[in-house]
């Protein structure tokens, strides 16, 4: 069995500035937050590096990753990325603090041509944006709603950018011209944010699923519904099933999770 990968980054939380003021060290400390939390979107990238480190390119074109974000990561916290190899041939991920308290847990693995997966993104429809954004609850996001859609290029500065934050060195974008996973996903958060008006909130998984490498610079229409919307522990989440298109091919798909309104600190609404 191949020996595990692992890298120490220091956590950067680069959306301080965000609507979402759950990244805003005041607002995050009103909720019994240490302060801003760093994005999941950010921490899903460190994960990454271990996985196509050992998977290669065949991972950005079939592979899957699951990630749970248990715990929060700051701003400066030096963390570790861990991926060990499983007798299946995936991968046991973990993203660890320096007191080794796990704060992301998962698994990687390659799929196998076909199904597999949790719903059809050939199936999630295009959808038209609101012009006034509802409030997000009970009737904006109600299970089987189609969200609207949101159209745009992966950009060669943004994608260059992600890279650069997650301190992902791996010849093989640049070489070969391709979007980093983690820059679609960031389109997970903003195709939620743009169709209904949220709080301070949380994103609190993703089950991810690779169709096919994209290049830089592909224009890519990120499609969204609402597969379920629920209480736990007196917050309020949703999961969205997201189908990210390229010239009308799925070439990504995913189960996105956040908690869309936050209990307060002591429990209270």
């Amino acid at each position: 069995m191949a020996a595990s990968l692992a890298y120490r980054v220091t956590a950067r939380n680069a959306a301080t500035h965000s609507e979402n003021r759950i990244h805003d060290d005041s607002v995050a400390q009103g909720f019994g937050f240490g302060g801003g939390l760093v994005p999941g979107v950010t921490l899903y990238g460190y994960l990454t590096k271990p996985v196509v480190e050992h998977f290669g390119r065949d991972w950005l074109e079939r592979g899957a990753i699951e990630t749970r974000f248990a715990r929060p990561v700051y701003d400066g916290a030096s963390v570790e990325a861990t991926a060990a190899p499983d007798p299946s041939g995936g991968l046991q991920l973990a993203l660890t603090d320096e007191d080794g308290t796990e704060c992301v847990t998962g698994g990687a693995s390659l799929r196998s041509s076909g199904g597999g997966l949790p719903f059809d993104p050939a199936q999630v429809d295009f959808g038209v944006r609101p012009e006034e954004r509802p409030p997000a609850g009970p009737d904006s996001l109600a299970p089987g709603r189609t969200l609207g859609t949101i159209v745009a290029p992966v950009r060669s500065a943004s994608n260059e950018g992600y890279r650069a934050l997650v301190e992902n060195d791996l010849d093989l974008y640049a070489a070969e011209g391709l979007a980093h996973p983690g820059v679609l996903i960031l389109t997970a958060n903003t195709v939620l944010s743009a169709n209904v008006v949220l709080g301070p909130w949380v994103h609190v998984g993703s089950q991810v699923f690779n169709l096919a490498a994209v290049a830089s610079g592909a224009v890519i229409e990120t499609r969204a519904r609402v597969r379920d919307r629920y209480e736990r522990k007196g917050h309020q989440l949703v999961e969205l099933d997201v189908a990210w298109c390229c010239d009308g091919r799925p070439v990504m798909a995913a189960v996105h999770t956040a908690i869309y309104r936050l209990r307060g600190p002591e429990g209270s609404s």
